[in-house]
């Protein structure tokens, strides 16, 4: 990595030559599929604040069917980013946590959240211009 005169990185066109990578075996696709998932990011920044219970996390994404939701918990917990806890309690009660792993995904993680929060409008616009454009 090269720094410019600002002193931010910069990346060096020799670490992004992907030409000796096995595309099969791809790990940059590997990672990014399941964390760019349409539930993946919500609840890896949910959980970046705090544990939750399943419950809980379903009213946090009221828009995710139960179904989504475990299946989207248990392909973070597969890949490292989570933990699950079930407390001994009757009913038994089930808390998800942030692991140690899944915090250091979520530090570079949350800048993307914030340039696309910061953003979104702008990319809003591009696509409504496209759109027209292709109209024409």
């Amino acid at each position: 990595m090269i720094r410019n005169a600002n002193r931010k990185p910069v990346i060096d066109a020799k670490e992004c030559d992907i030409s000796g990578w096995d595309m099969e075996n791809c790990p940059v696709r590997d990672v990014l599929d399941r964390i760019a998932g349409k539930w993946s990011t919500l609840l890896l920044e949910a959980l970046s604040r705090q544990p939750f219970r399943f419950g809980e996390l379903r009213r946090l994404v009221p828009d995710i069917s139960q179904r989504m939701l475990t299946q989207t918990l248990r392909d973070l917990q597969r890949d490292g980013y989570i933990d699950r806890k079930v407390f001994p309690t009757k009913p038994p009660s089930v808390e998800y946590r942030m692991t140690e792993l899944g915090h250091s995904l979520f530090e570079p993680l949350s800048k993307v959240l914030q340039w696309a929060e910061a953003n979104h409008p702008s990319v809003k616009a591009a696509r409504v211009k496209y759109d027209e454009s292709e109209l024409a």
